[in-house]
């Protein structure tokens, strides 16, 4: 390139570069006034984005009430502690005075900052008492925020654990009912948008996009009174005894409501964290070989098929019986025993001569439609089946001992809605948990049968029947008593389920109880001894908290009434009623 070409060049890139610098320039200021005056939602939606946050709205859980409303569950406000890592870490001096007032280690809290510097939201304890919540806002400290939520409150505590369950701390429910209806007590979350300055406090409340929704209450079946009887009688029952644990449950025979249902071991559900092995709702979810409580039903199948009438005579002697190379014993050499006298006396050897003498399918066929090998349909979480195999696969024995409670194995509620059956003249209804729910009875046992078995069990409580402490004064009972080995390997071990079920007034029932005692220690392990106690007091108060009649008019007008009606109210009771 010439010299002369060369001073050419030198103005025209001068000229590109002005030009070009020009058109930046201009860019420029157009996209200036472009965002100042024509498209002022784009700096706007920018400085809102770093200080507009949209905001969730907490809302309640519903209440869980007994069946009187008392409230056995419920939501109160409570304030939560969060943090902005970023700022309150630049006044490191205030940690210490921080973590006094929530009880935590100082130098832990600022390891616990310092890994999470990064972020701008760190919860630092949810749900404080009222108190601690004042405390610490008194404190003015940059970066510490309160955020209000919802904390879940069990009012009848340890009383109730096994029925209601518990929520964790986000609010969700993780055991019992609240489980099982979580998706009916859980409230819809609100939400808003609000704008916070560079502290993170709220400046203003923008809008709100979505409104909380409160969850459903839900109302059971159980009555809070009945409850506390319960497990007051049977917590007293367990240490008399030594017991491991223990359950009972009490039914409504008209409705096949639960009134109430209580185990032991249990745990406070306002601290779940402490609960160990007593989450279980044991009359539910736990089965066990239930023993001679399950005669009843034996009984009713031989009556059914026409085998034999309750004076229908039954040799036992001499007390023990040898079936399929196994010995099967009585307590006693009850020698000869009609068939009420089976149940009154507690007959191994007499049920197991008539059990045989059954096709197995009809026996199965009784057992199935009372609710054994079958869920009682309460919805529970975990709520076993209990055990009932085919009877295509019982061999002879196994016919025998499931005639007296072993080979089978049933939950207390399944036990307490097949009684039920007995107390409803052969109606059986599905045990409910939820108040108002529709619950038709189905007929399984035909009324006259049930009736005569009814009957039958009035005797066990009576003067020679095994279950004479179960008596209620005033009140004719009927049921029957249970005691069964607990399996241990290949065979059975030297402890004991103690049990006893029945239901009163005799004369047209309205209650089902069942007591179950769990390896009680000492001597007594007998369900005449140790369950039929519990069963009466529970009735007892039961009774006199409904306010039903008494009906045992031989013990309560007898020598007060009139001569003609002492007539009258003697023949009132059945013969072997209850005292």
């Amino acid at each position: 390139m010439s010299r002369a070409d060369d001073k050419g060049f030198a103005p025209r890139r001068v000229l590109a570069l002005v030009i070009l610098f020009g058109l930046v320039s201009t860019f420029l200021v157009w996209r200036a006034f472009d965002l100042q005056f024509l498209d002022q939602d784009f700096l706007q939606s920018q400085g809102e984005a770093r200080y507009l946050r949209d905001v969730t709205l907490p809302t309640t859980r519903g209440v869980v009430s007994d069946r009187n409303g008392e409230p056995l569950a419920v939501s109160t406000p409570v304030d939560s502690v969060w943090v902005n890592p970023q700022e309150l870490l630049q006044e490191p001096e205030r940690l210490p005075e921080l973590a006094a007032v929530l009880g935590a280690d100082a130098d832990a809290l600022e390891r616990n900052l310092t890994q999470r510097a990064q972020r701008e939201f760190v919860w630092l304890k949810r749900r404080l008492n009222p108190s601690l919540a004042e405390e610490v806002e008194a404190l003015g400290i940059p970066g510490v925020f309160m955020q209000k939520e919802y904390r879940r409150f069990y009012p009848a505590g340890e009383v109730a654990a096994h029925m209601i369950g518990f929520t964790n701390i986000d609010g969700v429910g993780k055991e019992g009912l609240e489980y099982a209806y979580d998706d009916w007590l859980s409230g819809e979350p609100g939400l808003k948008r609000i704008i916070r300055d560079r502290k993170g406090r709220t400046i203003e409340e923008v809008e709100l996009l979505r409104e909380s929704q409160p969850g459903n209450d839900l109302r059971l079946t159980i009555d809070r009174r009945l409850q506390y009887l319960a497990y007051r009688e049977l917590k007293r029952s367990i240490l008399e005894h030594a017991a491991t644990s223990g359950t009972v449950v009490l039914l409504d025979v008209d409705s096949g409501e639960v009134l109430a249902m209580v185990n032991l071991p249990s745990y406070n559900p306002n601290q779940p964290a402490s609960a160990g092995k007593g989450l279980r709702n044991r009359a539910i979810t736990d089965v066990f070989e239930p023993g001679s409580v399950m005669k009843p039903f034996a009984v009713i199948s031989m009556l059914e098929n026409g085998l034999v009438h309750p004076d229908t005579p039954v040799d036992t002697n001499p007390g023990y019986v040898y079936i399929s190379g196994y010995t099967i014993r009585d307590h006693h050499n009850y020698g000869v025993l009609d068939v009420t006298g089976l149940l009154t006396k507690s007959s191994n050897v007499g049920v197991s001569k008539l059990a045989l003498q059954l096709p197995p399918e009809r026996m199965w066929d009784t057992y199935t439609r009372v609710g054994f090998g079958e869920a009682t349909g309460t919805g529970f979480p975990g709520e076993s089946a209990g055990v009932l195999r085919n009877h295509e696969r019982w061999r002879t024995v196994e016919q025998a001992t499931i005639s007296y409670g072993y080979g089978i194995s049933v939950t207390a509620l399944q036990l307490a809605q097949a009684f039920a059956v007995i107390a409803d003249e052969g109606r059986l209804r599905q045990p409910t948990l939820i108040h108002g729910v529709q619950n038709p009875p189905m007929s399984v046992v035909d009324p006259r049968i049930a009736r005569q078995v009814a009957t039958m069990l009035e005797t066990v409580p009576g003067p020679e029947g095994t279950g004479k402490q179960a008596r209620v004064q005033n009140y004719r009972v009927a049921g029957k008593t249970g005691t069964s080995r607990k399996a241990s390997g290949a065979g059975y071990a030297a402890r004991y389920v103690s049990s006893f079920a029945g239901f009163a007034p005799a004369s047209d029932p309205r209650l089902v109880c069942v007591a179950v005692i769990d390896d009680p220690g000492g001597d007594a392990y007998y369900g005449g001894a140790v369950a039929a106690p519990l069963f009466s007091a529970v009735m007892e108060g039961a009774l006199r908290l409904m306010n039903i009649a008494p009906d045992n008019y031989e013990t309560t007008l007898v020598g007060t009434a009139p001569p003609g009606m002492q007539a009258v109210a003697a023949g009132a009771a059945p013969a072997g009623g209850a005292p």
